[in-house]
């Protein structure tokens, strides 16, 4: 294909996945009001009420100015908008790389659209899960006499970062196993890396969590070493099938830059066995 028409298929392909997140955007933006933001909040009511200015029992968080309210809606819509159409846009990202790849390395593209959806909600679930402690952990530092009346957009906007700070960052193990199945990054890479790879995804858990603290920082850290580990495993599996297929073939041998040894000449046709009986009575 000309460098036109990777374009022009490049050019499709987003314009497919800005109209899903365009509806995507419209379903966060109905769903606001209907679940999404009592799920939001629900880590922080759930915490005392001596936490909150004024022991306010019924959790309501402040808006400062009077487009804030309209602004913060269309803020969390387009979130929820491009978690929810992200099949459709991760789809359409992998079916704009694999023209490139084999035809049996493109049946891999459900698999990685199933496995990234899954696992960036796994992520934010878990967020979800640990942001009561990290909220009760920060709040408390600052002393019982300190009462706390939170903004809608710090607060919201602290929630959402920390949801997908924690579902992006268990979606790199799969990029690894995907580079890995277009055999970019090999199995023998990753285990020589396999310390350095553990010690920097806890620095990176240190400096993505917005929490900062200990608690926080573990509950990605963890699953992110444990979902490495199974990259690994993967690549392991993957190498060593695509080396035995690679031994099977009987031009495995061969450097890609060696001509073929066969023999290009065409070969002579075998005569009619009558016509030989023939020449032979002759």
């Amino acid at each position: 294909m000309p460098l036109v028409g990777h374009l022009t298929e490049l050019r499709n392909r987003i314009a497919k996945a800005l109209v899903a997140l365009a509806l995507g955007t419209v379903v966060g933006f109905l769903w606001y009001d209907h679940g999404l933001l009592t799920f939001l909040t629900e880590p922080y009511c759930a915490l005392p009420g001596s936490f909150r200015f004024q022991g306010d029992e019924d959790c309501r968080l402040v808006v400062l100015d009077v487009f804030g309210g309209v602004l913060l809606r269309l803020k969390i819509g387009l979130i929820a908008g491009a978690v929810l159409s992200a099949p459709f846009w991760l789809y359409q990202l992998w079916a704009f790389i694999t023209p490139g790849l084999r035809r049996n390395e493109r049946r891999y593209t459900v698999a990685f659209v199933a496995s990234a959806t899954v696992l960036f909600a796994a992520g934010a679930f878990l967020a979800w899960l640990t942001l009561r402690k990290g909220l009760e952990l920060l709040l408390s530092l600052a002393g019982d006499e300190v009462a706390f009346q939170l903004t809608a957009p710090d607060y919201l906007g602290f929630v959402i970062s920390l949801l997908v700070a924690f579902g992006l960052s268990l979606e790199l193990p799969l990029i690894a196993v995907a580079l890995n199945l277009v055999g970019i990054l090999s199995y023998e890479v990753l285990a020589k890396s396999r310390r350095w790879i553990f010690f920097l995804t806890i620095v990176f858990a240190a400096f993505v969590t917005p929490t900062q603290d200990p608690f926080t920082m573990l509950a990605m850290a963890g699953p992110m070493i444990l979902l490495f580990e199974v990259a690994i495993q993967i690549a392991r599996f993957v190498d060593r099938r695509r080396a035995r297929r690679e031994a099977a073939e009987s031009f495995a041998h061969l450097d890609d830059d060696e001509a073929s040894p066969l023999d290009a000449r065409p070969s002579a046709l075998d005569e009619p066995q009558g016509s030989s009986s023939a020449s032979a009575r002759r």
